[in-house]
């Protein structure tokens, strides 16, 4: 029997159909060899272009309707790329995410996987074909309903369908060739790194390492999958191998650095955090906007002090209804992290180095957050290319 692999291709491999032939000959090769599970993205920009369509028609999007119309982009690409594989010969067919048997909570934009039930998948693999699974997607049992995993959840359902077939490995395919040390469009002298320990990469990706979404990584760790990251173009390449046991001797080591572009400081009126961080809450699912990434919450003075971050276009349906009300306050500036993924991350040498260094260019920093593995900077988002091009030498 043919050993399983698990691919997903983002959405820049598959931006028109040219790529999409690309892929699918590329993926009719290695069906040769491989039993083949391909989890697709949606094409290009198509996820931005129906989120810009939702605003443009309504002014508060209900999350069911969002996840109905966002979860077309995926439907989109694995049917083209279907056909494809189909007239190269190469027996394939598509399916949903509620059709493959993704099972998650009833929550809509961000739901959580609860279980995976892929008999139909199980079923097209021991007839030869290859399965083309729509990513971000799923069903909630309890209420029926179409649900979505949050931004970048393809690579959460490609390491969810690794870990129910026990898959050799699960391979994220991307148009960048391995995950670097810091972004290369930023850091022009940035390096390709070889190997990773999933701590290591699930601190990158909670930190804005674009690479893969955090909670695929984190997944991966609990189940053991084995994760390579690389070029979607080429058959082989060295890439980047995720797995369990690699760089795990202690060291006082920068690995890379990666940074959240848009980050919110609010203050809110409330100095209990859990009951301010409530009323965020509240506020936030009575206009149905999605609750951001927490970076940070305490109490400052007679107030509780909250720093978010997430995608671009949840930000700017915060930053809107916070603007005037009263018991929140926007903080004047808008801000983004910069952070140092690095073993002996709680060692002083470390922070003494970042903050030697900034204050050697006069680059002020807001905030400092240590945690086991990663120094994060909270800088003004003006200064954030400064600053990381400033620190990566220390990698």
């Amino acid at each position: 029997m043919k050993p399983l692999i698990v691919q997903k291709y983002g959405g820049a491999t598959l931006a028109d159909p040219e790529k999409i032939k690309s892929v699918s000959s590329r993926i009719a090769a290695q069906s040769k060899e491989n039993s083949l599970i391909v989890v697709v993205s949606a094409m290009g920009k198509t996820t931005n272009s129906l989120i810009d369509l939702a605003n443009q028609v309504s002014g508060h999007p209900q999350r069911r309707e969002m996840d109905m119309l966002l979860t077309v982009g995926e439907r989109i690409s694995m049917s083209l790329v279907s056909m494809a594989l189909n007239d190269l010969g190469c027996p394939a067919i598509s399916f949903t995410g509620s059709q493959a048997g993704i099972f998650t909570d009833d929550s809509h934009v961000n739901a959580f996987i609860k279980d995976v039930k892929p008999m139909r998948l199980d079923e097209a693999l021991k007839n030869n074909r290859v399965v083309i699974l729509a990513g971000f997607q799923g069903v909630s049992p309890v209420t029926k309903e179409i649900t979505t995993l949050g931004r970048g959840g393809s690579d959460t359902s490609a390491v969810a369908m690794a870990a129910a077939f026990n898959a050799e490995r699960c391979e994220i395919l991307k148009d960048v060739p391995a995950v670097f040390t810091a972004d290369p469009n930023i850091v022009k002298s940035a390096r390709p790194l070889s190997e990773l320990n999933y701590d290591q990469l699930m601190e990158m990706t909670f930190w804005g390492a674009k690479v893969l979404h955090y909670r695929s990584v984190e997944l991966a760790k609990m189940r053991d999958v084995t994760l390579y990251i690389g070029p979607a173009s080429s058959k082989t390449s060295d890439g980047t191998i995720v797995k369990k046991g690699l760089n795990m001797f202690e060291s006082c080591k920068a690995l890379s650095l990666n940074s959240h572009e848009l980050v919110l400081g609010i203050h809110c009126r409330e100095k209990n955090p859990a009951k301010a961080l409530q009323g965020l809450q509240n506020l936030l699912d009575k206009n149905q906007i999605a609750f951001p990434q927490l970076l940070s919450c305490e109490t400052s003075l007679d107030k509780t002090e909250i720093f978010l971050t997430g995608p671009q276009e949840i930000m700017f349906a915060v930053k809107k209804e916070l603007e005037k009300h009263p018991d929140f306050t926007l903080l004047p500036t808008d801000y983004s992290t910069v952070t140092l993924t690095c073993t002996g991350a709680t060692s002083p040498e470390m922070t003494q180095k970042v903050l030697n260094t900034l204050t050697g260019k006069n680059l002020e920093t807001q905030k400092i957050l240590i945690s086991a593995m990663s120094l994060t900077v909270l800088v003004e988002a003006p200064l954030r290319k400064q600053v990381i091009e400033c620190l990566h030498p220390l990698i």
